[in-house]
């Protein structure tokens, strides 16, 4: 019998099998040789070396102290060069500035209040430093003027303390007084500084002055006795009234019209009889 014969395929996997084999024993192989080898070291960083000195040349001098110089003195001024003094020019004289006028001041303001539930109005008036009680507000106005001449606006401002204080009630404890407003108003702009209240509200409505006392007969003077000064005390409090509400008078029972009285017939004559 002749020798076996190996098929063709077992053949080339044999021979693939044994190239990778060797690649990878040549791989491992050289991989210990890159690692075996010593590292290098580092190379030193050079430094700069001081710059040689240049033959030829000198070398600097420290600095030197230097002398202040003495202070110049001015020769002292002749009488002969000095020139008289001469007379002022004329100063023109200053427009005069005009002084700016002043508002008018007023001692009562009129205002107006309303009461938010109720839809209730009342116009009243209050004179400068006098408290005014509507309901649970009191006024207190403090200054009232009105706009000057050459404002471009004609306006009353009122300055005015409001303060929210209740009525007292027999047997419940009466709340402290609250600031509901302090300041100016404008007549014109009632909205731009409101009244801060949840029931009320008020606004400015103008200024007057007030009238005139009568005029008293003068009396025969009487000598007072001598007293003790009066102690400032603080005004009295006027209670506004609350308005009441307008009921429209009844009207008149008109009667009925009168019927005519019939008029009583003339009386008629007998006609005359003729004679026999």
């Amino acid at each position: 019998m002749g020798p076996r014969r190996i098929p063709t395929p077992f053949v080339r996997r044999a021979g693939l099998l044994r190239g990778v084999g060797l690649g990878v024993a040549l791989g491992a192989s050289l991989t210990g040789i890159v690692s075996a080898q010593p590292t290098a070291p580092a190379a030193p960083v050079p430094t700069e070396a001081p710059p040689a000195p240049v033959p030829g040349l000198p070398e600097e001098a420290p600095p030197s102290t230097v002398a202040a110089p003495a202070p110049i003195v001015a020769p002292p001024v002749k009488a002969e060069e000095v020139a008289p003094a001469a007379a002022p020019k004329e100063q023109v004289a200053e427009k005069p500035v005009a002084a700016p006028i002043r508002r008018a001041r007023y001692n009562i303001a009129v205002l107006q209040a309303l009461d938010k539930v109720t839809a209730e109005t009342l116009r009243f008036e209050a004179a400068v430093g006098q408290p005014v009680r509507w309901k649970g507000l009191v006024f207190t106005v403090r200054a009232c003027e009105r706009s000057a001449p050459d404002e471009a606006i004609d306006d009353s401002i009122v300055y005015l303390t409001i303060d929210s204080q209740p009525r007292p009630q027999p047997g419940r404890p009466t709340p402290p007084p609250r600031q509901a407003f302090r300041g100016w108003m404008f007549a014109s702009s009632p909205g731009l500084n409101p009244v801060e209240h949840a029931t009320y509200d008020a606004w400015a409505i103008s200024c007057r002055a007030a009238a005139p006392a009568p005029a008293v007969a003068a009396a025969a003077p009487v000598r007072p006795p001598a007293a003790k000064a009066p102690e400032a005390s603080e005004p009295k409090l006027l209670d506004l009234p609350a308005a009441k509400p307008v009921t429209p008078a009844p009207k008149a029972a008109v009667p009925p019209p009168a019927t005519p009285e019939p008029k009583p017939a003339p009386p008629t004559e007998p006609p005359a009889t003729p004679p026999t």
